[in-house]
């Protein structure tokens, strides 16, 4: 389980600040060189571009840097290549699993089934909101990564 693709909408705000956070943790672990970690979205609204302003501020504020990100859309490969594929809502699960091999179902899931807090609940997206949105969106998925950390035994 060692490649991880984190999945929104339009991957320039939750996906990005999923996979900074994970890597994050990953690198406090000293384990980070043991994994691959991407985020894609499901859409192509955002192809090529860098994450959401509201987004970076948030994460930097909480000491993660995702400003390098450069979004992408999810491809057919990475149902092949990751192990684990998690999605911030439902309809990034629903989505996926339209375009998903049957075989692949599996390595799809809701980030927050790890969460200890916010289980079964929905990573809300920010993107029409005020930064509150975006603050609590950070909440979710540093509870949600922690729980993932702890659900692959490091």
């Amino acid at each position: 389980m060692n490649n991880v693709l984190f999945v929104c909408t339009g991957n320039i705000c939750r996906s990005p600040t999923a996979e900074g956070v994970f890597r994050k943790l990953l690198l406090e672990k000293k384990i980070a060189v043991e994994f691959n970690v991407d985020s894609a979205g499901t859409h192509s609204y955002y192809v090529g571009r860098k994450p959401d302003e509201r987004a970076k501020m948030e994460a930097l504020l909480r000491g993660y840097d995702i400003s390098n990100h450069v979004a992408r859309q999810l491809e057919n490969i990475d149902f092949l290549c990751f192990d684990l594929i998690l999605a911030m809502d439902f309809k990034n699960i629903q989505y996926m699993k339209e375009i998903c091999p049957n075989e692949y179902f599996y390595k799809v899931k809701l980030l927050t089934n790890f969460s200890n807090y916010y289980r079964n609940t929905e990573v809300p997206d920010p993107y029409y909101g005020n930064r509150n949105g975006f603050k609590l969106v950070i909440d979710y998925i540093e509870d949600a990564c922690n729980g993932l950390i702890d659900y692959l035994n490091f």
